[in-house]
């Protein structure tokens, strides 16, 4: 409310208090001077009202932010069989089973005829040592084919069977001829270049201690004289029972033992017409 409004409230009461009680006229005309001429302050802080009522609701408000997750509910019941998925790879085969009781015997054959087996089954022997002779043939002529080295005197063949010493030393006699036996600086480096180029890191070579421990000899039993070949701290029979010798791609010998199997190198004396006759009447 205005101050204007107030004035004027003043007044009008100072006024009507006159026309009530005339007798107090001269007491309230100094009255009227204030009320006319002085402004009324208000009284004091009353004391708080009663609580209203609540009012109606608000607007809703915007989405807040989203909450922390809560705990893990219960499982829900169990729901309906889906549909049949696709099948899935066949797994390993499963253990044996047991044998299952023998069956009933069967109804008597008619009588054989009277057979001369005897002489059929040898026969049959006598084939199966000729197919044997022939598969090992048939490997020799393989490994032929893939190339052999040779100098004015001898043919030089790599074997690429996997033999121990005895067996491999075997080999070769039975196709007349022996592992090679490097007794020279030139035949030592046409084999390592030999064993380089084949892609291998070792072979067995034509040299062996076996008869008396330290005496190495060629297997033509001549000793080696003019020329070795040693790798550094060789020979030294390591770890026992190294008898028997092997070539490095490097061109370095190593006394090794006799048991490993390892591919191994032949040679044949060019002289010999039946060198490298594969079939002959002699393995048959």
């Amino acid at each position: 409310m205005s101050m204007k409004c107030l004035q004027k409230r003043h007044v009008m009461l100072c006024l009507l208090l006159q026309l009530t009680f005339p007798s107090v006229t001269a007491d309230l005309q100094q009255g009227a001077e204030v009320c006319t001429n002085h402004m009324i302050l208000p009284g004091p802080k009353g004391d708080p009202g009663e609580k209203g009522n609540n009012g109606e609701s608000g607007k809703i408000g915007k989405e807040g932010p989203k909450g922390l997750k809560g705990d893990t509910g219960e499982s829900g019941e169990q729901g309906e069989m889906g549909r049949t998925g696709k099948t899935g790879p066949f797994g390993a085969n499963g253990d044996k089973g047991i044998n299952g009781l023998p069956g009933l015997p069967g109804t008597r054959g008619k009588p054989g005829t009277t057979c001369d087996c005897g002489r059929y089954r040898e026969h049959v022997g006598q084939l199966d040592i000729t197919i044997s002779q022939l598969k090992s043939s048939v490997k020799f002529a393989k490994n032929v084919i893939a190339g052999i080295k040779e100098t004015d005197e001898k043919y030089y063949l790599l074997v690429k069977e996997e033999k121990n010493y005895r067996d491999a030393l075997k080999h070769c006699k039975d196709r007349n001829g022996t592992l090679v036996m490097p007794k020279d600086a030139k035949t030592n480096s046409l084999i390592a270049t030999y064993i380089s180029e084949a892609g291998l890191t070792r072979v067995y070579i034509g040299i062996n201690d076996v008869e008396k421990e330290g005496h190495f000899m060629f297997t033509d039993n001549s000793p080696l004289q003019n020329y070795s070949s040693w790798r550094a701290g060789e020979p030294n029979n390591a770890y026992g029972g190294e008898d028997c010798v092997e070539m490095v791609n490097t061109g370095g010998w190593n006394d090794v033992e006799c048991r490993p199997t390892i591919y191994f190198v032949c040679e044949f004396i060019k002289k010999r017409k039946y060198v490298l006759q594969i079939f002959n009447d002699n393995q048959y």
